[in-house]
């Protein structure tokens, strides 16, 4: 990894674009730290003092920009959500799924369209239930209509600046420009776990035996969940495939061998990011009708619960437990979904079948498709059910007294991103190399 950095700094277009993505993340990381106009800091940091729950959650999504109440305090979660949204519309409205099928760079630049005036929509939406959720705090230099505009208007165009640094970073950097937002917001937490580590070996009573031990304990577990991430992402399926002799113009190609390779998690942590949007976003709606929710009861109150248990234990076990239940299933069916929405098996048989191939053991047509179905489907019981385990084992940490910012969700979605932006970065690299070598 380090070799190919290294190389792609010697690479004048590589290393441009790279400049170029280092950049847009410094803005992002500044904005991180420009309070929204409206905001009396002297009472935000006592109001923010100790975010939970689904303001935990937003918060180290955000890179601590939510506890600053920050222009980019909702980060690009209406982003996401609008993302899940538009998806799940493509397989309901058939003009939806045609735009998404058979639409070209047209159809792509509509659904990105719709994708955008929902993020908008759902970034208002969301802006007014911050303001009315922390609006009883106290956190606003007064209560008026004028000062709730500018604090809403504030946060939408925030999470507007976010969407348009992602879509730059895409088409003039290296990597998705949104993942590493996403990143960069979860990366920027690790001086406050090096923080939390170091007060378990050296509390104020001195050095303990115990904090190093948990220590030691917690990094060894992090890079075993780090190795099997690297594994699980890494790992594929080869699929061989056999092309017969052919005529193409007046020569006779030769049979040909290759394969189809499969990877073990091909939704990548895709998944992962959709299914916390999704278990949140109740949350975020019942906080705008009922700003002060998290002390009532009934079954909102409950709803509510249910739906913050993924990011803290102060709900209670039977929350926390349905809620990690709920949570496998989603990560388990978002999996699928987001798998054969990226690949679809009769459209590969029929490649292989027009194109004079065929799998050795398989006759061509809907045997092959079943065929691949067959391994899609395992693949992705395996990699859905590796996904959700890592997500959900480190939530078994918030019962105990330690404040661990990182858990499965965020290595999931730290390594898989890294791995992505590497690989990108490498394809980059090898075009270059080949286009240098025509050239000559």
């Amino acid at each position: 990894m380090f070799k190919t950095i290294k190389n792609a700094f010697k690479t004048p277009d590589v290393r441009k674009r790279l400049l170029y993505t280092l950049l847009l993340i410094v803005v992002f990381r500044f904005g991180c730290y420009i309070t929204v106009p409206g905001v009396d800091s002297i009472a935000l940091n006592d109001a923010m003092g100790n975010t939970n729950g689904i303001a935990g959650l937003i918060d180290i999504i955000s890179g601590g920009a939510f506890s600053r109440f920050s222009v980019f305090a909702m980060s690009i979660t209406p982003y996401i959500t609008a993302s899940i949204v538009i998806q799940l519309l493509a397989m309901i409205i058939p003009a939806l799924e045609r735009l998404t099928k058979e639409g070209g760079e047209v159809g792509r630049q509509k659904i990105n369209k719709y994708t955008k005036i929902l993020t908008i929509i759902l970034a208002l939406v969301e802006g007014i239930g911050l303001y009315l959720s922390y609006k009883s705090a106290g956190i606003f230099v007064d209560d008026s209509f004028l000062t709730g505009a500018l604090v809403v208007t504030g946060l939408v165009t925030g999470t507007s600046i976010l969407m348009w640094l992602g879509e730059q970073i895409t088409a003039k950097g290296i990597g998705n420009g949104i993942s590493l937002l996403i990143f960069i917001g979860i990366i920027s937490g690790l001086p406050s776990l090096l923080t939390t580590l170091w007060g378990l070996i050296m509390p104020e009573a001195g050095f303990s035996t115990t904090g190093l031990l948990t220590s030691i304990g917690i990094v060894i577990g992090a890079i075993i969940l780090v190795a099997g991430v690297v594994f699980v992402q890494q790992a594929e399926r080869r699929v061989p495939v056999q092309y017969s002799k052919k005529v193409v113009g007046r020569k006779m190609v030769g049979a040909q061998s290759t394969h189809i390779p499969l990877k073990l998690a091909m939704a990548g942590v895709m998944p992962v990011i959709f299914a916390s949007s999704f278990m949140t976003f109740p949350a975020m709606i019942i906080q705008i009708f009922v700003p002060d929710i998290a002390n009532q009861t009934g079954f909102l109150a409950g709803l509510y619960n249910f739906s913050i248990a993924t990011s803290t234990s102060n709900v209670g076990i039977g929350y926390s437990i349905a809620n990690a239940l709920v949570y496998l299933l989603l990560i388990i069916g978002f999996t699928f979904f987001y798998t054969y929405a990226t690949f679809n098996p009769a459209e590969v048989s029929n490649n292989i079948k027009k194109n004079g191939g065929f799998i050795p053991g398989i006759r061509a047509g809907k045997p092959t498709t079943q065929y691949l179905s067959s391994i899609i489907s395992k693949l992705t019981w395996f990699g859905g059910l590796f996904l959700a385990i890592i997500a959900i084992i480190p939530m078994l940490l918030r019962f105990t007294n330690l404040n661990i910012a990182f858990g499965g969700t965020s290595i999931l979605i730290v390594v898989g991103v890294a791995l992505e932006t590497v690989q990108q970065l490498e394809s980059q690299l090898a075009m270059r190399h080949y286009k240098g070598f025509l050239e000559k």
